[in-house]
């Protein structure tokens, strides 16, 4: 067997977990071979046989590669991840304290300046967060999008892990992103009631807070579906459900955007949001975003709560120009038997500049002559 045949054997033992059989290969291997091995890197991901192992949980290869083979803990694969990270993230941590108690560095970083504290928090192993931060991990690192480990683990949404966090590094909730989004708002985005609750009682954000694109909490989680976040909010912050982003858009031409349908009767039916509110420069109103995105579902929503279907923008477009210049055939359908007839929105220009498609043109033609 060559030696590119030995090692690949060698990857499927580690995968494998097959102690024995490994040990026993490597015990009679020249020192040139075992050197080798230590440096040996495989595939497009650069992992390592001590990656392999962290990965999978096999404790006794890992301690075998490290003591008897004398391969580095600080190896990385081709994302600069090294294998504690492998560890950190597979929540394998009986492997995480043995590469810890060997000396690998806790707050080491991967490609884009993950941490394996980052990634513990990508899934729900309190156990091994605990450990990382107890062994002097810092939960306050960012990586290269401004996110630290508390940001990642409200977006997971665990209640014991965020309230543990807070426990280990009470001012850890103060911080944004590199577009100044904070936990609040990637915990409402995604939908973790449980945590945005926990982040509303023990945390001094600002009501309403901004990040760089004008984004609050509130439309975060209106136009993602969470009306029970955007409840939350409201009661125990006083959350605005007309406040504007930097374009002039509200929440409710959010969730026109997103075709949260439900979300738009909680906006309009429970709070009392204005159905043809206009938005931006251009005066646009849900209908027409709706229409732009190609949603017809939404539109009938929108029209059955009041929408004015005739409503232009400050270009005189429609929201059947909206659907037109988007090749929405179903949204076009939906827009014409709401009656919008008039000659100004189904023939001459809209039909030839904007509609392409063969279905639109006769819909568009059949209403102008009939």
């Amino acid at each position: 067997m060559d030696e590119e045949s030995q090692l690949r054997h060698l990857l499927h033992l580690t995968h494998e977990g097959n102690y024995s059989l490994l040990k026993a290969k490597l015990e009679n291997k020249t020192p040139a071979f075992k050197a080798l091995v230590r440096k040996q890197h495989f595939g497009k991901s650069g992992d390592t046989l001590l990656h392999y192992a962290a990965r999978h949980g096999h404790l006794r290869i890992l301690a075998f590669l490290v003591e008897d083979v004398g391969m580095d803990i600080e190896l990385c694969n081709a994302d600069y991840k090294r294998p504690l990270h492998e560890a950190a993230s597979m929540g394998k941590r009986d492997c995480l304290l043995y590469l810890i108690s060997s000396g690998a560095k806790v707050d080491c970083l991967k490609k884009a300046d993950w941490t394996p504290l980052m990634m513990a928090c990508t899934k729900t192993n309190l156990d091994v967060i605990k450990d990382l931060i107890e062994h002097g991990a810092n939960p306050a690192l960012k990586n290269k999008d401004g996110w630290n480990s508390f940001h990642i683990a409200c977006r997971e949404g665990d209640p014991q892990i965020i309230t543990y966090i807070l426990s280990a590094s009470p001012c850890i909730w103060d911080t944004e992103s590199k577009i100044h989004r904070t936990p609040l708002h990637t915990a409402a985005m995604h939908g973790c009631s449980e945590v945005v609750d926990i982040l509303l009682e023990r945390c001094g954000y600002t009501p309403d807070s901004r990040d760089s694109c004008g984004v609050t909490p509130f439309t975060d989680a209106v136009r993602n579906g969470h009306t029970d976040i955007a409840k939350l909010l409201m009661k125990k912050h006083k959350a605005s459900f007309v406040q504007v982003d930097n374009m002039g858009a509200q929440p409710l031409h959010q969730t026109a955007v997103t075709a949260q349908d439900l979300a738009i009767h909680f906006l309009i039916c429970e709070l009392g949001a204005d159905v043809n509110a206009k938005a931006t420069d251009l005066q646009l109103t849900p209908l027409h975003y709706a229409a732009k995105e190609g949603h017809a579902g939404t539109i009938q929503m929108l029209l059955s709560l009041g929408a004015d279907v005739h409503s232009k923008d400050k270009k005189g477009r429609s929201a059947l120009h909206m659907a037109c210049a988007g090749q929405h055939v179903e949204c076009v359908r939906v827009l014409l038997s709401a009656g919008l007839r008039d000659s100004e929105d189904c023939s001459g220009t809209l039909a030839v500049g904007l509609a392409k498609k063969p279905e639109i043109l006769k819909a568009l033609m059949d209403v102008s002559v009939s």
